[in-house]
């Protein structure tokens, strides 16, 4: 009997832990600020906001050994998302991976330049906004940059725990 019931059992998703965390990144990507500040409100530019707040999120992360396990399950969380967005744009299944690829490069060319950014002055990451943010003819990645800059107070003000249930700092 106890073999049937682990057969027959499911088996819970690791990362359904992190999902109140993913839903603080969409959300605070989704912020109407970064749309007024300039952010084009298109796919393209609702995926960069999602990257740039992704990768404050996972830079975080990855200075406290406690969160890198975490860190991974997120980023198959955000794996899995755009795979269902690209779905619902339509993308059929014979190409959807080479697209999840493509935006997987994406993504980790962002980490590394807003890990550069954010280390950096503010003119390093003014510039980082302005070659990874599609930004509205006249929007001002000065302010978009500044506002990361919030975010990455924010969460080093906010306790692991915290983060990790989608809390983050005020």
């Amino acid at each position: 009997m106890n073999l049937l019931r682990r057969l027959f059992t499911p088996i819970p998703d690791p990362r359904e832990t992190l999902g109140p965390l993913w839903q603080a990144v969409v959300a605070e990507a989704r912020r109407p600020e970064w749309y007024r500040a300039g952010v084009e409100d298109t796919v393209a530019g609702r995926f960069d906001m999602v990257t740039a707040v992704l990768s404050a999120v996972l830079l975080r992360m990855e200075r406290h050994p406690d969160l890198v396990a975490p860190s991974a399950l997120l980023t198959e969380l955000f794996i899995h998302d755009m795979d269902g967005q690209l779905r619902e744009l339509g993308i059929g299944d014979v190409v959807v991976g080479k697209h999840v690829g493509r935006l997987m490069g994406a993504m980790g060319g962002r980490l590394t330049a807003y890990r550069d950014g954010l280390a950096g002055d503010v003119e390093s990451l003014v510039g980082v906004v302005r070659r990874n943010v599609t930004l509205t003819e006249g929007g001002d990645a000065a302010v978009i940059a500044a506002g990361l800059s919030a975010v990455a107070v924010r969460l080093d003000r906010t306790a692991d725990t915290g983060l990790l249930a989608g809390k983050l700092a005020a």
